[in-house]
Formats: C-alpha cells, structure tokens, sequence
C-alpha cells in the first residue's frame, strides 16, 4: 500500500506541476507532463483509478497529507480509528469531509513558526509570506543545489521550517522534473507539503550568473518557498504576480543592487506593494 500511495503523490505532483507549467511557462513542456500523467493513471489499479479520476473532476488535490490527526485541506479532526488506519496505510482511506485519500509522511519538514495572535495586526502583501530575515543578498553557489540549500538551510535557522536536508531533496526532485528557472533570471524552487502554517519565502540573489538547470538557464534571483498543500492554488497566484514583477527590469535592478537583507526586503516590499495582495 505505501508504493500505491507513493504512486498516487507522484502523479498529483506531476498534475500540479503542469498546473504550474501552464499558468507561467510557454507551454513547450505541456505534451510531455500530459503523456507522464496519462501513463501513471493508467498503471493505477482499476479501483484505485476511477477514484482517483472522481475526485480529480472536482479538485486536483485529491491526496491530502494528515496533519496533527487532522486532514490538512479541510482541517477535519478525525476520528483516531481513522488516524490509526492512515498510519498503518494498509487500505486506501479517505477524508470523510472532503473525501481526498489520506496519507501520512512521518519525515516530511513542517512549519515551526510561531503562529500569529488573534491580537497580532493582519499582515498584508508580500509580508504575509516572508520577512527581512530570509533575504540573502549576493549568496554563495555556482548551481540550484547550492542556492536551494543556502535558502532552504536560512528558513531552519531563522525558525521557520525543520529538517532542511529533507526540503533541499524534495525541491531538488522538483527541478529534476521540470526547471523552475525562467529567462528572465528568476527561479522559483519549491516544497509542497510542509504544513503546520503558512507559505514561507526565502530569497537570494547572486553577484555573477548562476547555472540553474541542464539547458543553461542563468539565474541572479531565487526565490525558495515551502508551501502547506491547501494553498497550491493560491501559490499559482503568487507566483503569477512576483514573475510579472519581475518582467520589469528596474524591479530587478532594485533587487540585485541590494547589500543587505534589510535592504533586499525593502526592495522586495516596494516591487511586489501592488502584485502580491
């Protein structure tokens, strides 16, 4: 049961990474992550396949992560029989509010920040996300592994995140499958599944070019984010707005000419007051 379930979180991740593709790539990818997806539903067992393929119809989240004894997309508390059955995965179970298939990962990274008081004032924009303390300005690294583990490793040591080895090989998976490097120099790594809070963002930039990917992309901004499933919607969303953003070279300017991470976070604040919400 644990290879069924492993199998159906690779194809929801290669369904959310087309959904990403199509939302800000050119598309180039699009036949070959249609042919990927085809051929992971149809080794699906017969059962497993018409379920997944119901709840596919309604929602492109159809695995959701157990979370706290809860499922992490609809918050439901369950029941601890069924808390008990996810755990020992010998059967598919699902969420019996929003009937997505659970499933625990006993070594995912989660969310250790601290979470806001009901007293705490609504943060709004880009710092809803993130703050001067996960800015690194003129990082090192010569590749994504690098930048990936300077960022990934900057979130655990500012609190915010745990067990940063396990993010730095999950986003590295990520860009195995598809580059997040984009031509304008930009790079969007990325985890899905650390739940426990929030959307966190990290961001560096680099002095010289860096070689994200295998077909020679140069990147000088990386933005590094952990992202709870529940929102892999929204983070389409800001993804959307930081790229458009950044299509305006002075933005990016602004950026690269920032010394320190006060002075980065500034520049980030000021580039994205009107994109991000």
């Amino acid at each position: 049961m644990h290879s069924l379930i492993n199998h159906l979180n690779q194809l929801q991740e290669l369904v959310l990474i087309r959904d990403e593709h199509r939302s800000t790539g050119d598309g180039s990818h699009m036949e070959r992550l249609n042919d990927s997806i085809d051929e992971l539903t149809e080794k699906l067992p017969n059962e497993v396949r018409s379920l997944y393929q119901r709840l596919y119809k309604k929602d492109h989240l159809v695995m959701a992560p157990m979370y706290n004894g809860c499922c992490s997309i609809c918050g439901m508390r369950l029941p601890v029989s069924m808390v008990q059955a996810v755990r020992q995965c010998k059967t598919v179970s699902n969420c019996p509010s929003c009937a997505r298939m659970l499933f625990e990962e006993s070594d995912a990274p989660q969310w250790v920040g601290e979470t806001p008081s009901r007293s705490t004032p609504r943060k709004s924009g880009i710092s809803r996300f993130s703050n001067a303390s996960l800015m690194l300005p003129d990082m090192p690294g010569t590749n994504a592994a690098d930048a990936i583990t300077a960022l990934a490793q900057l979130m655990e040591d500012q609190g915010f995140v745990s067990n940063a080895p396990k993010l730095i090989e999950s986003a590295l998976e990520r860009e195995a499958i598809l580059s997040t490097a984009m031509d304008t120099g930009i790079a969007f790594p990325h985890v899905r599944g650390v739940e426990g809070g929030g959307l966190t963002l990290a961001m560096g930039t680099l002095k010289d070019d860096l070689i994200f990917d295998e077909a020679g992309t140069k990147v000088r901004i990386v933005f590094f984010m952990t992202i709870p499933t529940a929102v892999s919607a929204f983070y389409l969303r800001l993804m959307s707005g930081l790229t458009a953003t950044l299509l305006k070279e002075q933005n990016r300017e602004a950026l690269l000419s920032a010394e320190s991470p006060e002075q980065l976070w500034k520049a980030l604040s000021k580039a994205t007051r009107y994109a991000v919400k």
